[in-house]
């Protein structure tokens, strides 16, 4: 069933979205996008607009929707600086791989180009930032530009796009359809690829696999936990996804990030495979890139990931494999190698020294609260 009926380009947009599966949004209202806030009012019953004193926070927050939830967040901002102020979570969004969408009115199609009041090039502005930046000139393009927008977003390694949205395009009127649910494939790894992986893990002495990045779902990551332990494979968090594996996973081995603990650092120069799994190798989970020598460690190197940008981008891969982190973790789900001699003791040392690590160091003075804090923790 079609719904082809005249409506403004801003109850387009709105149309889309929620056609698309949004519910919320964030953002400080402007009136270079008036007339999206009016069409919000048609959804009022399944769209909810959560507004925010600054467009920063209302940015940091779509890139927490879109981290905790596994959708585009969505920010809407005004022009000139409402736009500026935007950068730090598409920033935010870009090095983490957030899905994320933000809305930037314009000024209109017949002064741009003027230097009219807070006009800015979006397109040229936010993209060395963002994953892809755009504006909409014409209201009959308004489908076609959100349901890309959003494939985009979501799309290999996920990430922020920004639209810019005149705002005589919004006014104006067009009969165009609005979007529909659009399906994101995922790659996943061939049998072959597996069977390669096994063959490398099977003889391996110092395995280390590290986990991170965006779209996982739990049966995943319990996948991934359940496969680490059949294997005495240590898991490692990569830089701000402390939160995928079960910290009390008897494989978790710790964070790799920001003022790394001396213990992570030697495991990891140590390893002899280290099976890295949807992560992008980024400073602070290589230590300021010193850990590993590139393009090739010295320890051989599997890496997946849903993106192949992102595949030998810093360090060539032995075993690249061009898979989400889904598809991998089903492949590896009740995957079994052989375990040369000395894996089970390197998996328990790198499990006493993550909780040893967390041990907090004797106080001066006659109350210790690093020993108050320890056993209320172990309550």
């Amino acid at each position: 069933m079609t719904d082809r009926r005249v409506r403004t380009g801003g109850q387009l947009l709105m149309d889309s979205l929620v056609g698309l599966g949004a519910t919320k949004a964030f953002g400080v209202p402007g009136e270079s996008y008036l007339a999206v806030l009016d069409a919000m009012v048609d959804h009022a019953n399944s769209f909810d607009l959560v507004l925010c004193r600054q467009e920063g926070g209302a940015a940091y927050m779509a890139a927490a929707w879109g981290k905790l939830t596994g959708q585009p967040g969505l920010c809407f901002v005004t022009r000139g600086p409402g736009a500026t102020n935007a950068t730090v979570g598409i920033h935010t969004a870009m090095q983490d791989s957030l899905p994320m969408i933000l809305f930037v009115g314009q000024v209109g199609t017949d002064v741009i180009g003027r230097e009219a009041f807070q006009e800015i090039d979006y397109a040229a502005f936010f993209g060395p930032l963002a994953k892809w930046a755009v504006q909409i000139d014409h209201a009959d393009r308004i489908p076609e530009t959100i349901s890309r927008a959003w494939t985009v977003a979501l799309s290999g390694r996920p990430g922020p796009v920004v639209v810019a949205l005149p705002e005589d395009m919004l006014v104006a009127t067009s009969d165009a359809l609005p979007c529909m649910p659009v399906v994101i494939p995922e790659p996943g790894p061939s049998a072959g690829e597996i069977e390669a992986l096994q063959g490398m893990l099977a003889q391996s002495v110092r395995p280390v696999m590290i986990v991170g990045g965006t779209r996982w779902q739990t049966d995943s990551a319990r996948a991934i936990e359940a496969f680490a332990v059949a294997n005495n494979v240590p898991v490692v968090a990569a830089f701000r996804f402390h939160d995928i594996i079960d910290n009390h996973c008897p494989a978790y081995a710790g964070d790799a990030g920001v003022g790394m603990n001396s213990y992570m650092k030697q495991l990891l120069r140590d390893a002899d495979l280290i099976i890295a799994v949807n992560i992008r190798f980024g400073e602070a989970t290589t230590d300021g890139y010193a850990l590993f020598d590139a393009p090739r460690m010295t320890a051989q190197l599997i890496h997946s990931h849903a993106s192949d940008d992102e595949i030998g981008k810093i360090y060539t891969a032995d075993l690249p494999l061009h898979a989400g982190p889904n598809r991998m973790a089903a492949a590896l789900a009740g995957l079994s190698a052989g375990q040369p001699d000395g894996r089970a003791d390197w998996y328990d040392a790198a499990r006493v020294a993550y909780l040893q690590s967390l041990l907090p160091p004797a106080q001066p003075g006659d109350v210790d609260m690093g020993v108050i804090t320890a056993h209320i923790q172990a309550q």
